[in-house]
C-alpha cells in the first residue's frame, strides 16, 4: 500500500556553505528544510534577550527563519530555494544596518 513512501529521493543535490561548513542538500529544498534536514535548528537569536530561535510556520509568516543569506540579512529561509555555493549563517540579533 503506500510504496511511494518507501522510494528514494531521486533529486540531486548543490552544495551550500552554512557558517563554514559544507553542506550537501536536496536541489529544490527551501533553506530552511535543508538546514533542518542537515541536523541545524537555531538559525537566529532575538534582538532583546538573544533567546535561540528556528523555523516555526515554514510558509513566511512567523519570521523565525531569518538568516544572512549570500551576505543579506534578514532573508527567510522558509522563502529561500538553496542554490550551488550559496552561503548561509545565522542571524545574530537585529539586522545590520549600513551607513
Amino acid at each position: 500500500m503506500f510504496a511511494y513512501l518507501k522510494q528514494p529521493d531521486a533529486r540531486e543535490t548543490v552544495t551550500i556553505e552554512f557558517e563554514g561548513r559544507a553542506l550537501a542538500v536536496r536541489e529544490g529544498d527551501t533553506v530552511a528544510a535543508a538546514l533542518l534536514a542537515s541536523g541545524v535548528d537555531i538559525f537566529r537569536s532575538t534582538p532583546v534577550s538573544e533567546s535561540p530561535r528556528g523555523p516555526w510556520c515554514m510558509m513566511g509568516g512567523c519570521f523565525d527563519c531569518l538568516l544572512e543569506i549570500d551576505g543579506v540579512p534578514n532573508r527567510q529561509g522558509c522563502q529561500i530555494t538553496v542554490s550551488e555555493g550559496m552561503t548561509v549563517i545565522r542571524q545574530q540579533g537585529a539586522r545590520r544596518i549600513s551607513p
